[in-house]
């Protein structure tokens, strides 16, 4: 199985010895994003950048992770909202690197469905261990719950 997307930067106007670093991202879905580098990497802070990006997948494939064993539970979510951070630092080769990722989910069960803080806890655990962007990181990844 192979995906696949298509970054794309055009030269245009900036500051005298800098260059602009907007550029659109358009993804084997179809589907296109603006994107820059962050605002501290002198980025357009309207546009998505990388950092973002590798988080939103960290926190995307959890959550898809979390809902499949759910459902394989017969525990039906209604919602799940993660309000995750990541953290830039140095990593033990003295690297710029995504150093910490925090996921915080808050999960809501369908009415009726009493699922136990040890349960969710197992649920959010399996979900870690399975979702393969987080087995493909060299990073410090945390589930609050």
């Amino acid at each position: 199985m192979g995906f696949n997307l298509t970054v794309n930067w055009q030269t245009s106007p900036a500051e005298e010895g800098e260059f602009c670093r907007d550029h659109s991202i358009t993804f084997g879905s179809g589907q296109t994003i603006q994107a820059s580098s962050a605002p501290e990497y002198k980025g357009n802070g309207q546009n998505v950048n990388p950092e973002e990006s590798l988080l939103a997948a960290l926190s995307s494939c959890h959550m898809l992770t979390f809902l499949a064993i759910a459902h394989l539970k017969r525990l039906p979510v209604t919602s799940y909202v993660d309000n995750a951070t990541a953290e830039l630092g140095k990593n033990e080769t003295g690297k710029l690197a995504v150093t910490k990722m925090v996921l915080n989910p808050k999960v809501m069960f369908a009415e009726g469905i009493e699922v136990s803080q040890e349960t969710l806890e197992k649920i959010h655990e399996k979900a870690h261990v399975n979702c393969f962007i987080a087995n493909s990181l060299a990073t410090d990844i945390h589930i609050k719950f």
